[in-house]
């Protein structure tokens, strides 16, 4: 299965912190670029998105409530129940991290990619991937709160933080994107590195904390596979559950692809500021298990859905969305 040449970016980061980690006046000015540069995604993630593109995806709110109860509801019952492993594959740091995972929203690019590759319902991808990343930022944190308790820095100060640094943004872009709407979408691949590369800072500024403060003593490269056979298993059951779940639920080929990948997914953009946030010091050793889940999610990923676009009937084009969400195709395919 293909390596994403990004995870290799990633890897190298989390490298580059281990050799050279910021310190003092450096880290304060990388934190604070990393906020910025956050910030400044969720901005062209509200610009990117049409209101009348999430207008037309709230029609079909059996999807999305599906989506969004398979991302905060299931993915958290089973991060729960992996404190079974604890002390046998994880370690307690570890195990917090993958709790963690389980609890961040969903991704919104990889979701929409694969839903096309696989010839399903494209514009339900969009609406869920958007919807569930808004819905994450105030849920996510409150389901912290709940499950890790103080094991998270979590506070009321911690929501603002968090709304601040990225629902303000999202709605900012939102309410430019009449104006910056068609620059946005015309120069996509040159905002895309800009995606790419706060996602690089971000994880540079919490992996040279995390040096700095010694914790990578704490985990062994046994403990690594452990997690990683945890993780596995937890992706494993995920694509089942929203695949045979959505059909049980009577959601036709093409929903259920939508439901299959923005379900099973976790984001890495939204988790890794938000870690920062609420783990401070500690948010390398908790981003861990968000990274390795990222990169399987995506090898997995690609594998199913070209066995599902080799399996689609010849008569099912990319998408088949009614006429007034045809539109929404084209605009949301390209803000990717």
């Amino acid at each position: 299965m293909p390596i994403d040449p990004y995870i290799l970016l990633l890897l190298g980061t989390v490298g580059l912190a281990a050799l050279i980690p910021a310190r003092g006046t450096g880290a304060d000015a990388a934190s604070g670029a990393s906020t910025a540069a956050i910030a400044f995604l969720f901005f062209l993630y509200g610009a990117r998105l049409s209101t009348r593109e999430a207008m037309d995806g709230l029609k079909h709110w059996r999807l999305h409530v599906t989506v969004l109860a398979c991302t905060f509801l299931i993915f958290p019952l089973l991060g729960l129940a992996a404190r079974g492993f604890v002390p046998v594959l994880l370690t307690q740091p570890l195990y917090q991290g993958l709790l963690f995972l389980t609890l961040v929203p969903s991704t919104i690019q990889s979701s929409i990619a694969f839903t096309s590759m696989a010839r399903g319902n494209v514009p339900a991808a969009i609406c869920a991937g958007s919807f569930s990343s808004l819905v994450g930022i105030v849920v996510t944190p409150l389901l912290a709160a709940a499950v890790l308790g103080s094991s998270a820095g979590f506070s009321a100060d911690s929501v603002v933080e968090i709304v601040l640094q990225l629902l303000v943004p999202f709605a900012a872009g939102q309410v430019l994107r009449r104006w910056i709407g068609g620059f946005v979408a015309r120069h996509k691949k040159a905002l895309g590195l800009v995606d790419r590369g706060s996602i690089l800072l971000v994880v540079y500024t919490a992996f040279s904390e995390g040096m700095v403060q010694g914790i990578w003593h704490q985990v062994s490269p046994l403990r690594l596979g452990g997690l990683l056979v945890v993780e596995a298993v937890l992706l494993a059951v995920m694509l089942a559950l929203t695949w045979y779940g959505a059909k049980a639920l009577r959601f036709n080929r093409e929903d259920r692809i939508a439901i299959q990948f923005a379900g099973s997914k976790k984001s890495l953009a939204a988790g890794l500021p938000m870690a920062s946030v609420l783990f401070g010091a500690h948010a390398s050793l908790a981003v861990l298990p968000l990274m390795l889940f990222h990169q399987m999610q995506l090898m997995v990923c690609a594998v199913i859905a070209k066995r599902r676009a080799h399996d689609a009937p010849e008569t099912i084009t990319v998408s088949a969305p009614p006429a007034e969400s045809r539109t929404a195709v084209g605009t949301g395919t390209r803000s990717g």
